[in-house]
């Protein structure tokens, strides 16, 4: 119950502290991307790595991907009810733990807003990517 307040709590804070979000730049997130590269893979023929593939995340529940192993905390997370919005996805790229407590990602996270916002723009290119 704990786990789930917190998810609730965190994503309230992050919806409320920024009160529009903004368009980002693709160009300039594929740039970004590269720090995510070692673990995550987008566009055609995109595999899991460490971390699942990440086409078609907008909008995609969290911890449901088939043929990659969750932690139990993102589990948990899907399960409560959390989708990836640009909202969520720029809280969790800013500090994943605070997202999802005891989760797999052992990203420190990105500070820059613009390069949240940028790499969400990127991720957006690979909607109904396989």
């Amino acid at each position: 119950m704990k786990f789930k307040a917190g998810i609730i709590c965190v994503i309230y804070i992050a919806l409320s502290a920024s009160p529009a979000f903004a368009a980002g730049d693709a160009d300039k997130g594929k740039k970004v991307f590269n720090k995510c590269k070692a673990c995550h893979m987008v566009g055609e023929n995109a595999k899991k790595r460490v971390g699942p593939p990440l086409n078609n995340i907008i909008g995609a529940k969290a911890g449901v991907q088939e043929g990659y192993k969750y932690s139990s905390a993102m589990v948990a997370a899907g399960e409560g009810g959390m989708v990836w919005d640009e909202e969520t996805l720029s809280a969790y790229l800013l500090k994943p733990r605070d997202v999802v407590p005891k989760g797999k990602m052992a990203f420190p996270g990105l500070k820059k807003e613009s390069d949240r916002v940028n790499v969400i723009a990127y991720l957006k290119q690979f909607m109904d990517a396989q």
